[in-house]
C-alpha cells in the first residue's frame, strides 16, 4: 500500500505522468523529494548565472530543470524552462531577461507547495540506492571495465540501475550494459563516466 499522493496533484503535479517516467510510486515520491531538496542549490545557480549573464551555464541549469520538472509531472514549469533553454541556446538575451523572473517565481511557488514532502522521511524504493552508493558503484564499475572483469562489471552495472536516474541517463545506462555484453568496454566506460556526472 503506497502513500496517498493526492496532495501532489493538488499542488499542480501530473502524478500519473510522473509515475510513468519514474517507474513506480515510491520512485516517484523519491524524485519529488530530490526535486524539493535541490531547490536552494538550483535557485542559487539560476540567480548567479542570470546576474552574471553567464548564458552557457544558465542553459545547462535550465536544461536540467526542464528534465527534472518533466520527470515529476510539473509539465507547465518544464515548458517554461524549455523556453529559457531555447533562448539561451540561440542567444536571445531579451527573452531570458524578460521571462526568467516569472519562471523563477513559479519554480519557487511550486517548491513551496511541495513542502509537505519534508514529512515523508527518507523514502526509497526497495532496490533504490543513494547518490553516495551510486557514485561508489560507478567508480568500481569503471575499474572493473578497466581490468576486463566482465561478470563483475555486469553485476555492478545492474546494481547501478537502482539509482533513480532521469530518463535520458537511465537509457544511457542501458546502452552501457549492452556494450558490456558486447565486450565494448571503452564505450561502456565513456557512458558510465558521463552519467556519473549526473548523480547528485
Amino acid at each position: 500500500m503506497g502513500m496517498d499522493i493526492t496532495w501532489m496533484s493538488q499542488a499542480g503535479l501530473d502524478t500519473k505522468t510522473g509515475i510513468s517516467y519514474t517507474g513506480s510510486q515510491d520512485k516517484y515520491v523519491s524524485a519529488v523529494q530530490r526535486y524539493f531538496n535541490n531547490y536552494e542549490k538550483n535557485r542559487t545557480k539560476i540567480d548567479e548565472y542570470f546576474a552574471a549573464k553567464d548564458y552557457e551555464n544558465f542553459m545547462i541549469t535550465v536544461h536540467a530543470l526542464k528534465s527534472n520538472s518533466r520527470m515529476i509531472g510539473a509539465t507547465e514549469l518544464s515548458e517554461q524552462f524549455e523556453t529559457l533553454e531555447a533562448a539561451a541556446r540561440s542567444g536571445d538575451t531579451e527573452i531570458i531577461e524578460e521571462v526568467t523572473p516569472a519562471v523563477v517565481k513559479d519554480y519557487a511557488a511550486l517548491v513551496e507547495k511541495l513542502s509537505p514532502i519534508k514529512e515523508v522521511g527518507d523514502l526509497r524504493a526497495a532496490d533504490e540506492i543513494s547518490a553516495e552508493t551510486a557514485l561508489k558503484i560507478a567508480g568500481e564499475l569503471v575499474e572493473a571495465l578497466d581490468d576486463f572483469e566482465d561478470d563483475k562489471a555486469k553485476r555492478l552495472a545492474i546494481k547501478l540501475t537502482g539509482y533513480p536516474f532521469r530518463i535520458t541517463q537511465a537509457n544511457r545506462l542501458k546502452e552501457a550494459i549492452a556494450y558490456i555484453d558486447d565486450f565494448l568496454y571503452d564505450e561502456a566506460t565513456a557512458i558510465i563516466r558521463e552519467i556519473s556526472a549526473q548523480i547528485e
